[in-house]
């Protein structure tokens, strides 16, 4: 019974809440006058009635269709945006495509660079790894290309290959300490990278990480040469490094990246005395160490 009568109501509130004529305000006195239905039945309905619903959710319809439309000058801004947007990610792209030749040039020559730890001859080790420089020169160029796409716009990509170019720098400064003992200079990088026009050059901060790069080669490189059995090795190293850590002494480095790096050029440092002390106190260093000692004593 009380099932039949629940059903019975139900039915009477749907039926007047599809109604679409808006005189069904005048059916809701009626409704509420209905007798009062028992506990059981009166705590299963909803508390809100179908008829407030449809009548609440009407008026913010009828509301939305008053909203402005967008104005004109605002739909011409975004527009423009979309498009620069849009230029730029493709652009990215493109940047990304040579950048990740750039990689894989530079895996090719780090690989062949690593024989120079197992005591490979070192005119053989250098001959793969340059036969990469010209390869390296001619994406950088390719990569330039690219980038005058959208003058004046250097540094707002210059993320995108800077991690590799800090490595092909530090690579490029190693072979030159392997073939000549001294420091790859800045004009000379860039003019192995093909890098001389000022639009598109080697920045600065690059060349500095890659040379503190370079320095963290050189404690693994002393002490496979030491087990070769070149003693003379950690007092030409010891050398370079002193000097090299001297020469940046003179900077005021606030990037927090390059002044870390710098950082570890001291433990760098530290590696190559405790080998040269080594080997100095087991009288295992060759007649010209009095020599290099005292040039690196004045340093």
């Amino acid at each position: 019974m009380k099932s039949a009568f629940r059903n019975a109501y139900c039915f009477t509130l749907s039926r007047y809440s599809l109604n679409p004529n808006p005189s069904i305000l005048h059916f809701v006195p009626s409704i509420s006058s209905f007798p009062s239905l028992p506990s059981g039945v009166s705590n299963t309905l909803p508390s809100r009635s179908p008829l407030c619903v449809t009548f609440c959710s009407t008026s913010m319809a009828g509301g939305d269709s008053d909203s402005p439309l967008t104005s004109p000058s605002l739909e011409k801004q975004f527009e423009k945006f979309r498009v620069q947007l849009q230029d730029s990610g493709s652009l990215r792209e493109h940047i990304r495509a040579v950048v990740m030749e750039i990689e894989s040039a530079t895996r090719l020559m780090q690989a062949s660079l690593l024989l120079v730890h197992q005591s490979k001859p070192i005119p053989q080790v250098l001959e793969k790894a340059n036969a990469q420089i010209n390869v390296l020169k001619d994406l950088y160029n390719k990569l330039a290309e690219v980038v005058r796409e959208c003058p004046g716009q250097y540094y707002r990509y210059h993320g995108d290959w800077r991690t590799e170019t800090q490595m092909v720098v530090s690579l490029l400064a190693f072979m030159h300490w392997l073939e000549t003992g001294n420091l790859l200079m800045h004009t000379e990088a860039e003019e192995k990278l093909g890098l001389n026009d000022s639009d598109f050059a080697l920045d600065l901060e690059d060349y500095l990480v890659g040379i503190c790069f370079m320095s963290n080669e050189m404690p693994r490189y002393v002490v496979n040469q030491v087990t070769a059995g070149d003693y003379d090795c950690p007092r030409k190293v010891l050398k370079f490094l002193t000097d090299l850590h001297a020469a940046f002494r003179m900077l005021n480095l606030r990037n927090d990246f390059l002044r870390k790096k710098f950082d570890s050029m001291k433990y760098d440092l530290r590696k190559v005395e405790e080998v040269y002390y080594d080997v100095k106190i087991r009288g295992l260093a060759t007649t010209g160490d009095s020599a290099g000692d005292q040039g690196t004593q004045k340093i």
